[in-house]
């Protein structure tokens, strides 16, 4: 029983089929993690392309995906990377052609019309200009984008902002305004403690013309002994008054008028009730 798909093609064997069908366009062919890599200069891209497509033992019917990188430190510094697919080998490839902010890239439409879409994105993204492709346009950003946002150097907070303006009842853009400046972070330990005296927390004394610097863990205090302990006795809290001598103190009030207890009498017999209150229910006075 044959297989449900075809066997995977050896790049060995790709290699030197490709070598053969592109010719000088082709500028070098690697492998690397078992993927077949072929730099191709912009100029014979179509051709080489054509070749990859249409020669016997490639075969590679089917554009999958237009990608680009970002090198800044190269004169040339995008990468746009083709990535092929042939259905009948069972086997993909890239192709690799380098540029800069000015050179075009031909475009490729012509073998693909789905690389319309692909070009746009890469053109939106990085910059990378395509001759041939009829719809060059931004696809990806907004209306009046600035830049291209996968640029390496592209600023993390963009030039323009979006937002809803109160006054105006509507969306509008303007120019990017940080609430606070970028912070400084030192990624040190809180234990450890930065190499820098936030102001107003000088914990040591500054060297003679010099800044503060944080006290050394370990370090004995600048203070002298009798500094500490004038520093203690002004601390201190104050002296408790001494305790009464008597074992039960009065401590309660002997006026009546202070405890609002009323006068002692001398017998201790029920007295008669007032004849002008009447009993509640409960047996309680009102």
């Amino acid at each position: 029983m044959r297989a449900p798909a075809p066997a995977y093609a050896p790049a060995g064997d790709t290699i030197e089929v490709a070598r053969g069908a592109i010719g000088t366009a082709l500028l070098d062919a690697r492998e690397r993690v078992g993927e077949v890599q072929l730099y191709v200069h912009r100029d014979g891209l179509v051709d080489a392309m054509i070749a990859l497509r249409d020669t016997p033992g490639l075969e590679y019917q089917q554009l999958m995906e237009i990608a680009g990188v970002d090198y800044p430190e190269r004169p040339e510094r995008f990468d746009v990377v083709y990535n092929l697919l042939s259905l009948t080998r069972n086997h993909r490839i890239q192709v690799h052609v380098a540029t800069d902010e000015e050179q075009p890239i031909p475009s490729v439409t012509g073998l693909w019309p789905v690389a319309g879409w692909l070009e746009r994105e890469v053109y939106d993204l990085y910059g990378v200009l395509f001759t041939g492709n009829q719809d060059l346009r931004r696809i990806l950003t907004d209306y009046g984008f600035r830049g291209h946002p996968l640029r390496k150097d592209f600023p993390m907070t963009g030039y323009t902002e979006l937002r809803y303006s109160e006054e105006e009842k509507r969306v509008v853009y303007q120019p990017v305004q940080l609430a606070q400046d970028f912070r400084t972070f030192d990624f040190l330990s809180p234990w450890e403690g930065a190499g820098y005296v936030l102001p107003g927390d000088e914990k040591a004394a500054a060297p003679a013309g010099g800044p503060a610097v944080p006290q050394a863990k370990g370090a004995q205090t600048p203070l002298t002994a009798d500094q500490i302990q004038k520093a203690d006795a002004a601390g201190a809290p104050k002296q408790a008054p001494a305790a009464s001598s008597e074992p039960y103190a009065k401590t309660t009030a002997e006026s009546t008028a202070d405890t609002g207890k009323g006068a002692p009498q001398s017998d201790a017999t029920p007295k008669p009730g007032d004849p002008d209150v009447v009993p509640t229910k409960a047996g309680q006075n009102q």
